[in-house]
């Protein structure tokens, strides 16, 4: 792992850079900023100690580019969201407490304020909350819809008789849940609520209503209770809301799309109540990107943990009976780590590139609606994949390092209990595929969003006489490398990087063709949509992970491409076949079933998969310190217990 004073691996510096992407400064900038908030294991803490802590430190980075980077100039911020997000990913290799509560102020309810909001909002709230003097919270959720968000209970009705909106729960399924912020900290909140105008509901809008008064006392009609402990992030005081006919003044309303007028009639540039509803919740986009770029970060954290343990720890003896093994020379112990490393840089890579799409639809600098429907898809789908991996690899490296990797001080168990709720928080995992399918099979058409998810996945469906897959991602690159490649079918093909590119083109053509064909078949004009949309969400699912596979591969090949010629550049290469052979190897009952490998071939797979294994294994270290994660950041005791000992590396 990399050290202040330890001589930097040239091969690890050279993959770092490319790892580091675009806002490589901002990365360096934190790794050398003393006041960084680490983790610190096993943090004994009562929960409202644990809780002022947090706030504390979020406090503290009120000042710092990563903040300013997402505030408007206008406000005194530079508008660099690339920056603001890659800060905030950096955080996830240290206090998930932090990274979510900073998450929670700069990104949902600060982003609610800026992007739903107009210079009215800006003006009066934006400089309270990027200082933390007006902490805020982000209040959609409901305890009954989550993902739905649509059908949300809570209303704002406009009084036109005082011009206010009153914000009430109707039913207590209507009540706000989960809330980061609520419990403790929180004074004024974005509650997303049905707005009603003159008797009609023209659907969800986001209203800023005032929750706690200077002392931090409720204010009247405001019920607040805490959730209490949880599995982890025990220094996010998530709350719980309840409104009793709250009254805000008409101006609270963030009105950049819907407005009610001194003559209490409603408007929007938008007329359609569900395609205003869909470009809404697009401009939050930055949420879900930042939860994906937290759990990749925890994730190769976890990987650098239990790679270092497992190139010191030793474990029964070589055939002369004088040596024992270090447990990473265990073809079982890098299967277990190494394509799981492999995927983490797939995946931190394709990261990259979606922190840059969304830069450039922030800046301006991209102004397309389809661009922005497929950066909503990416988002979910990305954010799925990569929360799942960081749930799994946090599992198989505490593992790897047996009953040390239980104890708390040396990190997974933290690591473990802090991510775990990044699959079903920022939209549940599965029903974010189920988005990117959607974009599969709409081709991210803005017409779409005048439906739901399942009628617009049904309908689409009947659109699509073939797939074609449309390289977004290091387009020439990618087509020349596919039409150079060797037969789909050869015993070679999965040696060629064009053939590895064909493959999981093929996989995710085949599956997003055979998808629509069986809903077209299903849903007949008399046919029960719901039925049919859930004998096939297997499918679905299935197609859309297949989807996010291919673009990881191809951000993982435009980066090799762009990388200087040099040993760093012939590593990755190899990283990215084991990425490509793990992930075949995983799915290889699908390529077998439908004619795309046969038995001898998909033994290949499993041979070459062991073979790259082998290879990597004397990289393994080079590989983990790309990751530039400073060892005072992985500070753990076993580590600590192992340094008395020499060994083989």
């Amino acid at each position: 792992m990399v050290t202040s004073e330890s001589p930097k691996d040239p091969v690890a510096e050279q993959i770092r850079l490319v790892l580091d992407g675009r806002w490589a400064d901002v990365r360096q900038q934190l790794r050398a900023d003393p006041d960084f908030p680490v983790a610190v294991p096993a943090l004994e803490l009562g929960l409202d100690e644990h809780r002022r802590r947090t706030l504390e430190i979020v406090r503290s980075l009120a000042g710092k580019e990563l903040v300013r980077a997402g505030l408007p100039e206008a406000q005194g911020g530079t508008g660099d969201l690339g920056a603001s997000v890659t800060g905030l990913e950096m955080i996830g290799h240290g206090d998930l407490s932090v990274f979510v509560k900073a998450g929670v102020q700069f990104g949902l309810f600060g982003g609610a304020i800026i992007n739903l909001g107009t210079e009215r909002h800006h003006e009066r709230y934006i400089t309270g909350m990027a200082d933390l003097s007006l902490p805020g919270c982000f209040a959609m959720t409901e305890t009954g819809h989550g993902s739905d968000v649509q059908s949300i209970l809570t209303t704002a009705t406009h009084d036109p008789a005082t011009d206010e909106l009153v914000i009430h729960s109707p039913t207590p399924a209507a009540r706000k849940d989960y809330i980061g912020g609520a419990a403790r900290d929180g004074r004024l909140a974005a509650v997303f609520a049905q707005l009603v105008v003159g008797g009609e509901n023209h659907g969800v809008h986001c209203v800023l209503v005032p929750i706690r008064d200077e002392s931090g006392a409720p204010l009247p009609g405001v019920g607040i209770s805490d959730c209490g402990a949880k599995m982890g992030l025990r220094g996010v005081d998530n709350g719980r809301l309840v409104f009793d006919h709250v009254r805000v003044p008409r101006e609270n309303l963030l009105n950049r799309y819907g407005d009610i007028d001194d003559e209490g009639r409603y408007s929007s540039p938008i007329e359609s109540v569900n395609r205003r509803f869909f470009t809404m919740l697009g401009t939050l986009v930055r949420g879900r990107i930042t939860v994906g770029a937290g759990a990749g970060a925890a994730a190769r954290s976890a990987l650098a943990i239990a790679v270092d343990y497992g190139m010191a720890r030793t474990q029964f003896t070589y055939p002369d009976g004088e040596h024992e093994v270090v447990l990473l020379d265990y073809r079982a112990h890098q299967r277990k780590l190494l394509p799981r490393l492999a995927r983490s840089y797939a995946l931190a890579l394709a990261q990259n590139r979606l922190v840059e799409k969304m830069a450039a639809l922030d800046s301006g600098e991209v102004d397309d609606e389809t661009a922005q429907r497929e950066l909503e898809a990416r988002a979910a789908g990305l954010k799925a994949m990569t929360t799942e991996h960081a749930t799994d690899t946090i599992q198989a490296c505490r593992e790897a390092c047996g009953g040390a990797g239980y104890m708390s001080l040396n990190r997974f168990a933290d690591l473990k209990a802090d991510t775990d709720v990044f699959t079903t928080f920022e939209g549940d995992n599965t029903v974010l595929l189920q988005l990117v399918a959607k974009g599969m099979l709409t081709n991210y058409a803005s017409d779409f969003n005048d439906l739901d998810t399942r009628g617009a996945i049904l309908f689409g469906a009947r659109q699509v006489t073939s797939s074609a897959i449309e390289h977004t991602i290091g387009g020439s690159l990618i087509q020349r490398l596919i039409s150079g490649a060797p037969g789909r079918d050869g015993d070679d093909a999965l040696t060629d990087r064009g053939g590895q590119l064909a493959f999981f083109e093929d996989r995710e053509s085949h599956l997003t063709e055979t998808l629509a064909m069986r809903l077209r078949r299903a849903g007949g004009d008399d046919g029960d949509s719901f039925r049919v949309f859930n004998d096939s969400q297997d499918h679905l699912l299935r197609a859309a992970r297949a989807h996010m596979d291919r673009v990881a591969l191809e951000a993982f090949v435009t980066a090799i491409d762009e990388a200087p010629q040099g040993p760093g550049r012939d590593l990755l290469e190899q990283v990215c076949d084991l990425f490509v052979l793990s992930t075949v190897e995983a799915d290889r009952g699908w390529f077998l079933e439908h004619g795309r490998l046969s038995a001898s071939q998909a033994k290949g797979v499993i041979a070459r998969t062991d073979e790259l294994c082998e290879e990597l294994r004397p990289r393994a270290r080079t590989l983990v310190d790309a990751f530039g994660i400073p060892d005072e950041w992985l500070t753990t005791e076993m580590m600590a217990d192992l340094a008395q000992f020499s060994g083989p590396a």
